[in-house]
């Protein structure tokens, strides 16, 4: 897996994002209910992580996906940037 030459984020990131939105769409096709389908998903993205990383790198991802929840990012990602102005 290589870093882009930024170092940010590894090359093949799109790809793997594209397979997974398949995914979803595949188990929302097939009538699973959303929160079934996240969970199948969480789960299975934290049994990766646990056989690749150390618990401590887990953690830091976890922080980093609580922070997104904190500052909003995944409420944009719902309901849309706020008005102008507004933050």
């Amino acid at each position: 897996m290589q870093m882009d030459p930024r170092g940010v984020a590894p090359e093949d990131l799109s790809h793997a994002g594209s397979v997974v939105d398949k995914a979803i769409e595949y188990m929302m096709g097939q009538n699973i209910a959303p929160l079934s389908v996240a969970s199948a998903l969480l789960g299975g993205a934290l049994g990766l992580l646990a056989r690749s990383m150390d618990d401590r790198a887990i953690a830091q991802v976890l922080r980093s996906a609580l922070h997104s929840v904190e500052t909003g990012e995944l409420r944009e990602m719902r309901d849309g940037p706020p008005p102008s102005g507004m933050a």
